[in-house]
């Protein structure tokens, strides 16, 4: 159970979205919609994923801080055009997750992830209408590389998937020869993003997120290439006008030294 002091602070939290949006409170506030959040919404998800790549725990927690102030703004919000109240959000979560876990709160056996995987999906197509796919449910605002993990996650729960990496691998192949011997422009950003889905294919099998990835590849590209630059500072050298040969050099020292 939450602890008293966990349950007064978000009491706490309510009454201050409440105060901000009242007729006398906040004008920034006041004049917030759902639509005009979205951007602050979405900026937050991916600072909690910035601090979560990094496993920066105590930043963690005022990202998760500033996340929960977007719910329960976007519930205050619906509150006051009749839509649904916080307490609606709060409940219908709380019926969601013991109708996903059949195996704690039911009698449906579930001696693993996969099989657990498996069930909720059979869950998902009791509930679905008949004639909606599946993939349905998938958020098309999603980033792609997302979307296609979770397209993937779900088709392969029904068994739609290769039987091992090696498919994977042979697949990927495949559409790499098939980039290589295209020639027509819209038919090689067709195989590129074959190579690009086939590619979360193989992370989605070495459990490895690909978004969090790519975020992390970014990241180092941009510490390396900056300490290009301030070596090049530092040597009083201009950068456009290296070789490629010393500017690989560079990228080769900035590389060794985030390393050591």
């Amino acid at each position: 159970m939450p602890s008293q002091e966990t349950l007064e602070q978000f009491a706490r939290l309510v009454d201050l979205i409440e105060r901000l949006r009242a007729p006398d409170g906040c004008p920034w506030d006041r004049k917030q919609t759902h639509r005009s959040l979205r951007e602050h919404l979405l900026s937050e998800c991916y600072e909690v994923l910035e601090t979560l790549d990094a496993g920066d725990a105590v930043n963690l927690r005022g990202e998760l801080g500033d996340l929960l102030l977007q719910v329960v703004l976007h519930a205050r919000i619906a509150e006051e055009a009749g839509e649904f109240d916080l307490a609606q959000v709060i409940r219908e979560i709380a019926d969601k997750i013991i109708y996903r876990h059949p195996h704690i709160f039911g009698t449906v056996p579930a001696d693993d992830a996969e099989q657990v995987a498996v069930n909720w999906e059979q869950l998902k197509q009791d509930k679905r209408e008949p004639g909606v796919s599946m993939l349905d449910g998938v958020p098309g605002e999603l980033p792609a590389l997302a979307y296609s993990l979770d397209v993937q996650k779900r088709v392969a729960r029904v068994g739609f998937d290769w039987q091992g990496l090696e498919g994977v691998i042979d697949k990927l192949v495949e559409e790499v020869r098939e980039l290589r011997e295209t020639e027509n422009r819209r038919e090689l950003e067709w195989e590129f993003g074959d190579i690009l889905f086939t590619l979360v294919n193989a992370a989605r099998r070495m459990e490895v997120d690909p978004e969090a990835a790519l975020r992390q590849a970014n990241r180092r590209f941009y510490r390396r290439f900056s300490r290009m630059e301030e070596i090049c500072r530092e040597r009083g050298l201009k950068l456009p006008e290296l070789s490629l040969e010393e500017k690989d050099a560079l990228w080769e020292q900035a590389k060794r030294e985030e390393r050591s």
